[in-house]
């Protein structure tokens, strides 16, 4: 009985991972803050956190401590992505919850784990995804330790909002790529798998926000506005 609850647990992972890969890109193609934007965003968003969390279910019925901490990092880059976008103005009271706390100092303390198992594990295989650990903690601290700063100062750029939003959904997409990579390209070095998408992704990530920036920086305008009223055009 348990086994057959295990097998819908792992279809329902891979029906809402599959439509969280490709609902993404709509999402990002579209223009930001438009009702498609908005519409797909949440159907990515909530494709995610069912794939991530019936994973954690999956990962701790057949103990496999390295799909479960990933899954918590993956899951956290969306949640955080998304629940921003509740904080926009903190100044007027929309400052983080106890479910921001919560999830990430849950995800801090999962990420100082990442880094203390994947530095002492010595088995065969775990030397193989050790690496993996290593970076995805390190990515993982950075995600909530910054969040929890931002938490208690809030940034003074009343477009901050904007940028962490693009960097928790994008980076969280970049996690799912990656997941669809290991399971797919068999062809390639399991770290190459795991890591490829990171090293393609991260440096693009950080190319879209610049431009953005610079975008916001040459408008000039007098009071801030949300960046995607700037802009004007599909991103």
């Amino acid at each position: 009985m348990l086994d057959q609850f295990i097998r819908a647990v792992l279809w329902l992972h891979i029906v809402a991972g599959f439509t969280g890969f490709f609902v993404a890109p709509v999402a990002l193609v579209t223009r930001k803050g438009g009702n498609t934007h908005r519409k797909w965003g949440k159907v990515y968003f909530w494709a995610m956190t069912i794939s991530v969390l019936s994973s954690l279910i999956v990962a701790a019925y057949r103990p496999n401590i390295f799909l479960f901490l990933i899954g918590i990092f993956s899951f956290y880059l969306a949640f955080s992505g998304y629940r921003v976008l509740r904080r926009k103005s903190p100044e007027v009271g929309q400052s983080a919850t106890a479910l921001d706390w919560t999830v990430a100092s849950l995800t801090l303390a999962t990420s100082l784990f990442m880094l203390i198992y994947g530095s002492m594990s010595f088995t065969t295989f775990a030397v193989r995804l050790n690496p993996i650990l290593l970076l995805f903690g390190v990515l993982g601290l950075l995600a909530a330790g910054s969040d929890m700063y931002r938490f208690v100062w809030p940034s003074a750029d009343k477009n901050a909002w904007y940028f962490d939003h693009m960097s928790g959904m994008v980076a969280s997409y970049i996690a799912a790529v990656s997941a669809f990579s290991v399971v797919n390209f068999a062809f390639l070095p399991l770290l190459a798998r795991w890591l490829w998408p990171t090293v393609v992704g991260a440096p693009l990530l950080v190319l879209w926000i610049t431009r953005y920036k610079i975008k916001l920086h040459r408008a000039k305008k007098s009071v801030a506005v949300p960046a995607y009223e700037l802009t004007g055009e599909p991103v």
